[in-house]
């Protein structure tokens, strides 16, 4: 989101396209900040890897 400037379900939809068309997306890193009551906080985020999709021989 950062990067791109995009919003957070464009992000999400736009790795959810790239895993259906092959490649790979991993999670390197989860950061999940908690606030009171256990809720959300903002300055959560997740580090995805993407890597491009593997030929077949």
């Amino acid at each position: 989101m950062e990067a791109t400037g995009w919003a957070q379900h464009t992000v999400r939809g736009f790795l959810a396209g790239l895993k259906k068309k092959g490649h790979t997306v991993e999670v390197l890193e989860r950061v999940r900040q908690v606030g009171p009551g256990a809720q959300g906080a903002k300055g959560s985020y997740s580090i995805y890897r993407i890597t491009a999709e593997e030929e077949e021989s």
